[in-house]
């Protein structure tokens, strides 16, 4: 029996015509995925265009594959698939992938804009595989233009930028002056956030975290004159200061 004769028992001419689409949509999901990529990639995140890339083929071709049960194993499956189940699960498990690329330094959280565009990158692929090839593209734009102007616009906004704050105070100093603290975030146009304080004590090391927040209406202090003051306060060892991100 000829390899062509083999090929016309195992796959019909409506597989084929399946295989073609599957492989015609997971490259348009590669390329709608690349393009969000590229905006973390140009930004030096951890997840750039092979991730995203591969999040939104992956998420294309599952949803594609299953909308096709009759179509496996040559024409020759009997299955019934209900595509919604599967795209539940792969919504579930990119869930899982976000929540390990999300980072909590201190008072600070950072990969949260990350997480949520590789979410809208499997929703890309999961529209690219039911054929709402308009609605994919125009995610796909929303999302990079988000993430590109997004932090512009924020920044031309009324906003009140945040400080987070680590003090690790002299061994054997156990009483520092908090009034002295809140008095320095106050002539500096800050306030100590109600909530944000966590007190630790390790090996005779009390360290103090807290964030302080740019009062309304009020010129605050750039980030290096905070500095100097810290440096001056009475029993401080060690201090760390950085924007509070989320």
């Amino acid at each position: 029996m000829s390899v062509l004769a083999l090929l016309d028992e195992f796959w019909l001419l409506p597989g084929v015509a399946v295989n073609l689409t599957l492989v015609i949509n997971m490259l348009g999901a590669l390329l709608l995925g690349l393009l969000v990529g590229y905006e973390r990639s140009y930004h030096g995140r951890a997840a750039g265009m092979r991730t995203y890339g591969m999040v939104c083929m992956a998420s294309c071709a599952l949803t594609v594959l299953c909308i096709y049960p009759q179509h496996w194993l040559g024409d020759h499956s009997l299955s019934s698939v209900d595509p919604t189940r599967v795209i539940q699960g792969v919504v579930t498990g990119i869930g899982f992938l976000g929540a390990g690329l999300i980072m909590k330094d201190g008072m600070s959280i950072s990969g949260l804009t990350t997480a949520a565009s590789i979410w809208a990158s499997s929703a890309i692929g999961v529209l690219v595989g039911v054929g709402f090839y308009g609605a994919a593209v125009l995610l796909s734009l929303i999302s990079a233009g988000l993430m590109m102007w997004g932090a512009k616009l924020e920044a031309r906004l009324p906003s009140r930028p945040a400080l987070a704050i680590v003090l690790r105070f002299i061994p054997g100093y156990v009483r520092p002056h908090e009034a002295r603290l809140r008095e320095i975030a106050r002539e500096r146009g800050y306030v100590i956030a109600n909530g944000s304080f966590a007190v630790s004590f390790e090996q005779g090391q009390l360290e103090w975290r807290f964030v302080a927040v740019a009062v309304k209406g009020q010129q605050s202090a750039r980030i290096n004159d905070m500095a100097d003051e810290l440096a001056q306060l009475e029993g401080v060892a060690k201090f760390q200061m950085a924007h509070a991100r989320n």
